[in-house]
């Protein structure tokens, strides 16, 4: 399952990174976005969503969230 499609309030543990850009995959990992990390969606909005990873919150758009999967 993909953060996209991750229900609001729930800690999941990302299990990988599949975006097929290693740039995009890169940024991720900047934002620490990688295997093992827990995420929180925070909120959702019509095109994006908010997440928390590393007690930081981050808005991204839907693609972005497709890439992470948990």
């Amino acid at each position: 399952m993909s953060l996209a499609d991750a229900h609001m309030g729930i800690d999941y543990t990302i299990k990988n990174i599949e975006s097929g850009d290693a740039n995009l995959e890169n940024f991720l990992f900047t934002l620490g976005c990688y295997s093992g990390e827990t995420v929180t969606v925070i909120s959702r909005k019509k095109r994006s969503l908010i997440m928390a990873v590393k007690n930081s919150r981050y808005n991204i758009d839907l693609e972005l969230a497709r890439a992470i999967l948990v």
